[in-house]
């Protein structure tokens, strides 16, 4: 994992440039076409919920709709783009779904696999620089997943210079006194609003295949309807805030989650206060897809020092799953 994450800023910055041309044909196969359905599965689909507040901003009608409930219950006929997006190429529901008629639906790709069943299948692809992931919990992917959405907002009116400047820096927060804190937990909500729905999803997923303890991503309007009555001392609260619309959302919650006993952390991309006893992890102010990315690489920090903590021994070897589900 740490060799994928030492080189996936600089595969997503090129990954940008290269995929510049592509991006700006699907961009316009999405405004003539209007309507939108981005597929995926596992991690793609999460990045895919990442950016679909985005595409919408940009006037599509645009939803993120895994691969498997598409193969159960598809959509109706009607002029689309698809965006299938799969990190290898080869997970089973994608190809599958690759393989029903196309109707009046133009298919396009995001793949890391040029030669993949995806790859080879579709009208066009973007392809990210640097080659299929090697280990199981995806991180680089992820991060190049985004990049490659990036590229393609960016040709919709959307431009990208913050993400591409937080790539070139290459950092993330000190997380080992936040993972230290939460590592003792029974289980993990992660929450977040709009770019950060998908961001929360994504980083459940990844804790739970690096630690194999409970976790769960939550849209942080959904997390406030109901599933507080699983609060308790042994549960650990991870939010996300901006210096967006959702910023003056988060410090309330954080107060009630920190009084039904949770350890509660912020990753704040805002400047704003937080309740006393809240653990805060600062990042650059922002929004959108740099404020994301910014989230995800301080959450693949975090996931692995609480693996650590919790298997000192083979944390990042899966017992059940495998990297490409058939």
């Amino acid at each position: 994992m740490r060799v994928e994450m030492a080189r996936q800023c600089g595969d997503a910055l090129s990954t940008m440039a290269a995929a510049a041309p592509m991006a700006a044909d699907i961009a316009a196969a999405m405004l003539a076409c209007g309507r939108v359905v981005l597929y995926g599965i596992g991690g793609s689909h999460y990045v895919n919920l990442m950016v679909e507040p985005l595409y919408r901003a940009a006037g599509l009608d645009i939803r993120a709709m895994s691969a498997s409930e598409a193969l159960i219950a598809p959509l109706p006929p009607a002029p689309r783009l698809a965006l299938f997006v799969s990190q290898s190429g080869e997970s089973g529901e994608i190809v599958d779904l690759l393989r029903t008629a196309p109707g009046a639906e133009r298919r396009f790709a995001l793949t890391l696999n040029a030669d993949s069943t995806l790859g080879c299948g579709v009208e066009g692809a973007i392809v990210a620089v640097g080659g299929p992931e090697g280990a199981f919990a995806a991180t680089r992917s992820i991060i190049l997943t985004l990049a490659m959405h990036a590229a393609i907002l960016e040709s919709l009116g959307q431009p990208q210079a913050d993400l591409r400047a937080l790539l070139a820096r290459d950092t993330a927060p000190d997380m080992t006194a936040i993972a230290r804190a939460l590592a003792g937990c029974d289980a993990i909500a992660f929450a977040g609003r709009q770019v950060f729905h998908g961001v929360a999803g994504s980083a459940a997923l990844s804790l739970m295949e690096l630690t194999r303890m409970p976790a769960i991503g939550f849209e942080t309007g959904q997390f406030r309807h109901g599933p507080f009555e699983f609060l308790r001392p042994g549960i650990g609260v991870v939010l996300m805030r901006s210096s967006g619309a959702d910023r003056g959302s988060i410090a309330p919650i954080a107060t009630a989650t920190l009084d039904a006993g949770c350890v509660t952390a912020v990753l704040d991309a805002s400047e704003d206060d937080l309740p006393a006893g809240c653990l805060r992890a600062a990042l650059p102010p922002g929004d959108g897809l740099s404020a994301a990315a910014a989230m995800l690489l301080a959450l693949q920090q975090f996931n692995i020092a609480v693996a650590l903590q919790r298997i000192p021994r083979g944390a990042g070897t899966p017992l059940r799953t495998s990297k490409v589900t058939v």
